[in-house]
């Protein structure tokens, strides 16, 4: 027949039962918060290694198109310096040809920059939307 327990019997809070439970659980919460750790460390790495690779790509392609720009200014200056001189040799009127053709080749240059970041629509890019009838 089974025994009846009386309240002496049963676990009291603070008994020698009530703290093993406590810390056995005070154990696995030991371990998961330090799988927790570990993870968030791996995560917060993984994290700093994306972050670095992104930027350094990002200031490789910030290096790429400051290098398209310049070398788009720098040949409208020559382009226009060229022509203005060989006009000069042609028509023998140094340095005024070679003087308004660095002026147009720079104007050229600033334009195929702006072109080049997108600040003005290419004219090829207007003329197919004429055509396409998409204006």
């Amino acid at each position: 027949m089974a025994e009846k327990l009386g309240p002496e019997d049963e676990a009291q809070p603070g008994s020698a039962g009530d703290k093993s439970e406590a810390q056995s659980g005070k154990g696995g919460l030991d371990a998961r918060l330090d799988r927790l750790n570990r993870s968030l460390t791996e995560h917060n790495e993984r994290e700093e290694a994306e972050q670095k690779r992104l930027t350094r790509s990002g200031n490789a392609s910030g290096f790429a198109a400051a290098m398209k720009m310049s070398s788009e200014l720098i040949a409208g200056v020559g382009v226009g310096t060229l022509i203005g001189w060989l006009l000069d040799k042609w028509l023998g009127t140094a340095p005024w040809a070679m003087a308004a053709f660095l002026l147009l080749g720079f104007a050229a240059g600033v334009l195929n920059m702006l072109r080049s970041v997108g600040k003005i629509a290419d004219p090829a890019d207007e003329f197919r939307r004429k055509d396409d009838g998409s204006d």
